[in-house]
């Protein structure tokens, strides 16, 4: 018998926002894996802190972080040979992933790799666009609003397009691009119904309008919410941020 292969949305930071589900897994699981930048501490693991034991092997993938595209395939390819010798022993293994694992999760790459022989499920978690309009205190879209997702990275040609047909759009991925989308955002006269919100749901968060953010550069754990839909929530945007 082989192991399982778990896929576990650990939410956007805050320990507390982990499903009852995904937490029973996590704290069943003898093999718990999570993505490492080669810089830095695991954000997955952090969230996951709380309720890992000593009984646990912890797998850490270490992926660097650079501008430039790095060898992801190889490092996949490594951390899949790791994580099939635990399932191959008949261990239960559980990948962490902040956010959703297959909402711009790395967990999705493993999962092409492995589901094809493993016994594999996804846990679903609160993804940081739900959290950051819960902290706005504004919501994402209503009635037959259309919805965009657009990454920061986006050239400003490209996300025009996309925000000039959606109603509301969340910008996910800001970070370096922090300038050059807020100087188009003003371009297109939409600053005042976007709402900035950065490392959503942990002790530092902090929440703005967009014209109220005095940096020129932002973390990449930040986004900005825009709404453009026919419902009066923008009204409300200074004040619930205040």
């Amino acid at each position: 018998m082989t192991g399982k292969l778990y896929g576990l949305g650990l939410g956007p930071g805050d320990p507390e926002l982990i499903t009852l589900k995904a937490h029973r897994i996590l704290t069943g699981v003898p093999v718990v894996a999570y993505p490492a930048p080669d810089t830095g501490p695991s954000f997955a693991r952090q969230i996951a802190a709380p309720y890992l034991g000593a009984h646990q092997q912890e797998v850490p993938i270490v992926v660097p972080m650079r501008v430039e595209r790095f060898p992801a395939q190889e490092i996949y390819d490594q951390a899949a040979e790791t994580l099939s010798r635990h399932l191959d022993a008949g261990l239960d293994v559980a990948v962490l992933c902040e956010g959703d694992p297959f909402f711009y999760g790395s967990f999705m790459y493993l999962f092409e790799r492995l589901s094809g022989r493993y016994e594999s499920e996804i846990v679903p978690g609160v993804s940081s666009m739900m959290a950051a309009a819960a902290a706005l205190g504004r919501p994402l879209a209503a009635r037959n609003d259309v919805l965009s997702v657009v990454p920061g990275p986006l050239d400003d040609e490209a996300m025009r397009a996309r925000i000039d047909v959606a109603g509301a759009v969340a910008i996910i991925k800001v970070g370096r691009h922090f300038a050059r989308v807020r100087a188009l955002i003003e371009a297109m006269g939409l600053t005042d119904c976007a709402g900035y919100v950065e490392r959503v749901s942990l002790a530092e968060q902090r929440v703005l309008p967009l014209a109220s953010v005095p940096e020129s550069v932002a973390p990449y754990f930040s986004m900005i919410l825009i709404y453009k839909g026919g419902e009066g929530w923008n009204a409300s945007l200074a004040a619930a941020t205040e």
